[in-house]
């Protein structure tokens, strides 16, 4: 455990963790609020959990097990393990050696492919891969769906990689898949192909709703072409699809809506993820709605990347920003959609900053989105919904049965976590605590040399 620990933490199979706080939100039904001062605490109640054989045993009103069980945390707040639903493993950590020289999207999209192409060998990827992913367990995160650059020959290099990491953090991070490419490749054979691959891994079927070598502006006919080549290939091999779209400050850029409309069209039957989405906030009310529209009749779900994107977004040199370059989730949820907050890039060309961390993931969003006044329930867009996309039934929530994949905060409410980091948390997978100590960039040094 890390040194930093606020409570002694018990070593035994069975104890409890009491007077403990819980977003309402993800806990039981029938807890009493968290008070203080005499006043409730918006959002969150207030338990003693048990904890037995790395399993929540039972959640119970505060102050019913007995002292002799486990500490009293002072009404601390306990978060479930948090799963990040987009993110790219194989391009983090190379800022060092590849920064972007403008900050803009442009600039990320020549940076990472010279660096890609000079320097992403099975080694390469592999090492800085699984550096995210120790970063990423010290924080708490349980699950890490990563998108994988695919233009041909990358897609052969980094997919073995990423099945090598996934047997090997089996257990610790549950790991996925998604395939990103322009979308020219669905013209050609090389999609067939890439299909296959993501297939072999178990993934879901992805790119950019962009085209490399074709005009994106007006949308040109090869659009309907390409997303019907994908989604039929995803279809005869049973995969779901994630989709990067929109991701730029264009008003006319509109293929969130055509993307629902075509998988209407096709009777696509799998999941449909859509990233970043960015667009739509500039777009006129009218177009906002048929898009909202869309998006409910094919069950779309949605994810932001709030922090990357208010990196990216409305960037010119020497110009304040205007636009905070996030989709309209507030909206989005309205009427009905899934939808998910996730990390995106870390330490590199798209975005310079970042420690694979949800929680401060989290933290951002709340604020880029005003998602405040009242929080709510939107701890949901970064615990249980992204574990719903994700198949991962047990992940992201609190409840008896459970494993007991936990974050322990020294704060005791979402205006002390949302103000302060949480350096200090405690992460339990399976009801004990580890080591949080992150690794030190000084492991990929050799990498970052000219």
């Amino acid at each position: 455990m890390s040194a930093t620990s606020f409570f002694d933490m018990p070593r035994t199979a069975r104890y409890a963790l009491r007077w403990i706080s819980l977003p309402e939100c993800l806990a039981p039904a029938g807890l009493p609020p968290a008070m203080r001062g005499g006043r409730p605490i918006a959002s969150m109640v207030q338990a003693d959990m048990l904890i037995e054989d790395g399993r929540i045993a039972a959640i119970q009103p505060a102050g019913t097990l007995p002292a002799a069980m486990g500490p009293d945390l002072g009404q601390s707040m306990v978060l479930p393990g948090m799963p990040d639903v987009h993110a790219h493993l194989d391009k983090g950590h190379i800022w060092p050696r590849m920064p972007n020289p403008t900050g803009d999207a442009v600039g990320a999209a020549m940076a990472t492919s010279e660096d890609r192409s000079a320097r992403w060998t099975a080694e390469d990827v592999e090492r800085r891969m699984e550096f995210g992913l120790m970063t990423a367990y010290a924080k708490g995160v349980v699950a890490i769906r990563t998108h994988l650059d695919s233009l041909a020959p990358q897609a052969a290099i980094s997919f073995p990689v990423f099945e090598t990491l996934r047997a090997r953090w089996a257990g610790r991070i549950d790991l996925q898949v998604s395939s990103i490419a322009p979308l020219d490749l669905f013209l050609t054979d090389e999609g067939r192909q890439l299909a296959d691959t993501v297939a072999h891994a178990q993934g879901q079927l992805g790119c950019m709703t962009r085209f490399r070598s074709l005009p994106n502006v007006p949308m040109p006919p090869e659009f309907d072409q390409a997303m019907g080549n994908l989604f039929r290939l995803a279809a005869e091999r049973g995969l779901d699809v994630d989709l990067h779209v929109d991701e730029s400050g264009d008003r006319e850029a509109r293929t969130l809506l055509r993307v629902a409309e075509l998988a209407r069209r096709d009777g696509f039957e799998g999941d449909i993820l859509c990233g970043h989405c960015c667009s739509l906030s500039l777009q006129d009310d009218d177009v906002i709605e048929a898009t909202l529209d869309a998006c409910v009749q094919a069950r779309v779900d949605i994810v932001t990347l709030p922090a990357v994107n208010l990196y990216l977004q409305s960037r010119q040199a020497g110009v304040t920003p205007r636009w905070r370059g996030v989709t309209l989730l507030h909206e989005m949820k309205a009427r009905g959609l899934r939808v998910a907050i996730a990390g995106d890039n870390c330490r590199d060309p798209f975005y310079a900053y970042g420690d694979h961390d949800m929680l401060e993931t989290f933290s951002q969003a709340v604020k880029i989105l005003h998602l405040d006044h009242p929080l709510g329930d939107w701890i949901r867009a970064a615990t249980a919904t992204p574990a719903e996309i994700m198949g991962l039934p047990q992940a992201g929530r609190i409840a008896p049965g459970a494993p007991a994949d936990l974050i322990v905060l020294r704060a005791r409410d979402y205006s002390e976590m949302l103000s302060r980091f949480q350096s200090d948390r405690v992460v339990l997978r399976a009801g004990q605590a580890i080591d949080t100590t992150l690794p030190d960039y000084r492991m990929l040094d050799d990498l970052m040399a000219a």
